[in-house]
């Protein structure tokens, strides 16, 4: 068992640090202890200082308790099966060997709860010396199990001492970010990877579902940390890296298997995605979901859920969600019929004034650029463009033109919306832009009046850039990635530089000496 929390080593130094450090005492009772099974109490004494008020005799002891029953473990000091109650030692039944093993199993125990304690810690050193002891005792548990295994499929890796680092890890109250990147050293053997992964599956799912689902910033912000740091192979024969070595039955062992690993990968992202997230955490997982994610996964297409939920979210991260859909469309065949309804309606007068516009513009470009869509929907898109443009800024509006131009070049059947002398009366626009369903909007029906009025607009690029559509339009696409960055102030700059070719001048053409057309001359001079 642990010692209480009233422990008599305080603020307090041990009486032998008179006269020796701390550090002195420490080590000296380690020796003592595996000099003699007789000295075994002086093993209370080391795991007080585990409680210390006082940070550097608690990294002292830890680093002591590391090599202490590193080394009993070695030499099979420790009980080795289920272990008995501590009140059972006395009674008959049991050797003197075995007592002591129990004991100083208990006392193993009673180490590895004051570790997993000091994980949480205020000094980030006592964390990080605990975390790091306790995965020494993972690669030594490995080496001298301490369980008898009735079973195979786990092998001798004490998955059970992983599970409880991870769910300290995992935190509900306090940012462990720092001490999981510390961790992130033991994830690259990949056996720690499995069970780790293992473990966080089924932590996340027993601590959301006792919470109902709910919102857990802290606790979601650490399990998102925890699982963006795993890198997982992309191929069989890159698990080479072992922290427990299984032998003979080494290659039966499902933490060496990579499916496997793809496996517990695609679950465990599902079972974490299962749940509602914190607003600003649907941007993190969607930035990284095509490249970390989805090719570890072995159906990305259950990522639909998580995908639709995104959607709702509105804003930057319904365009993002937008994007995951279109990879699982364009790379795993993923029927998806609401996609470009959904990106119709996300086609606000807002899209232009936030910081993820040009972004939005590249990403609609790219959905946009099958030759394959029906023309309803292109035409819908460019009338709908079109109709935004009347209000965009003219930094936008350089961009946004020729996008609806390498529309229409795309699809020619469009080039209707630019030649219907019938449409010249914009009161009798058939186009209804409040209609969500671009089936409905009768864009077809439509012109492009909007860019004809952009024709008079007071700045000259925007103006040049709408009268582009008075001549028959190349076949070759505009490149608008160059204009998707564009700023107000950019536009001003290139303005300032121009160097004028001509400067126009308002004169009167003199007809006579001292007087012009509108005799201005004459008024104010006279010769005499």
């Amino acid at each position: 068992m642990a010692p209480t929390k009233s422990s008599n080593v305080k603020a307090d130094t041990p009486k032998e640090s008179s006269t020796k450090s701390y550090k002195k005492v420490i080590n000296d009772k380690v020796e003592v202890i595996l000099q003699s099974r007789k000295n075994a109490n002086e093993v209370f004494d080391l795991l007080e200082y585990l409680q210390s008020d006082k940070e550097k005799e608690i990294v002292c002891a830890v680093h002591a308790c590391g090599k202490l029953f590193g080394d009993l473990m070695e030499r099979s000091d420790l009980f080795v099966g289920k272990l008995p109650q501590e009140e059972e030692l006395m009674e008959g039944g049991h050797s003197a060997d075995d007592k002591y093993r129990m004991f100083m199993r208990h006392r193993y125990n009673g180490c590895i709860e004051q570790l997993l304690e000091n994980m949480e810690h205020k000094a980030y050193q006592v964390k990080e010396t605990s975390l790091c002891t306790l995965m020494k005792f993972v690669s030594t548990e490995g080496k001298f199990p301490l369980q008898k295994l009735d079973w195979c499929e786990h092998y001798s890796f004490p998955r059970e001492l992983v599970q409880a680092v991870v769910q300290r890890l995992l935190s509900e109250s306090e940012d462990m970010a720092m001490l999981i990147s510390r961790f992130q050293e033991f994830l690259e053997m990949d056996d720690v990877r499995y069970y780790v992964m293992c473990s966080v599956r089924d932590h996340v799912a027993k601590v959301m579902e006792k919470n109902k689902g709910a919102v857990m910033p802290t606790f979601q912000n650490n399990a998102f940390t925890l699982l963006t740091i795993i890198n997982m192979p992309s191929q069989e024969s890159e698990l080479n890296n072992f922290m427990v070595k299984q032998g003979v039955k080494h290659a039966d062992w499902k933490a060496a298997k990579f499916k496997e690993h793809k496996r517990v990968f695609e679950r465990t992202w599902l079972v974490f995605l299962k749940y509602k997230l914190p607003g600003s955490m649907y941007k993190k997982v969607l930035v990284i979901l095509h490249d970390s994610i989805l090719p570890h996964m072995s159906e990305p297409t259950l990522m639909i859920d998580f995908l639709t939920a995104a959607y709702d979210v509105g804003g930057a991260i319904s365009l993002l969600a937008l994007n995951g859909l279109f990879v699982l469309m364009h790379q795993h065949n993923l029927e998806y019929p609401d996609f470009y309804n959904k990106l119709y309606n996300l086609l606000e007068p807002s899209v232009f004034h936030v910081k993820y516009r040009a972004r939005f513009f590249h990403l609609a470009n790219l959905f946009l650029s099958s030759t394959h869509l029906p023309v309803y929907l292109v035409a819908a898109f460019a009338k709908r463009l079109s109709r935004l443009a009347l209000t965009a800024p003219p930094s936008a509006l350089v961009m946004l033109l020729p996008l609806i131009y390498n529309l229409i070049r795309r699809h020619p059947s469009c080039r209707v919306l630019i030649h219907r002398p019938s449409a010249e009366d914009p009161c009798n626009d058939p186009y209804i832009m409040e209609e969500e369903d671009p089936t409905q909007c009768h864009a077809l029906d439509s012109s492009l009046w909007e860019i004809k009025t952009l024709q008079n607009h007071y700045h000259p690029d925007v103006a040049k850039a709408a009268q582009a559509i008075n001549q028959p339009l190349s076949k070759i696409e505009e490149d608008i990635d160059k204009l998707l960055e564009l700023s107000t102030f950019e536009l001003m700059e290139k303005d300032l530089k121009e160097v004028p070719s001509t400067v126009p001048l308002e004169f009167d053409k003199a007809t006579q000496l001292l007087q012009g057309s509108r005799d201005v001359l004459g008024v104010h001079f006279c010769l005499e």
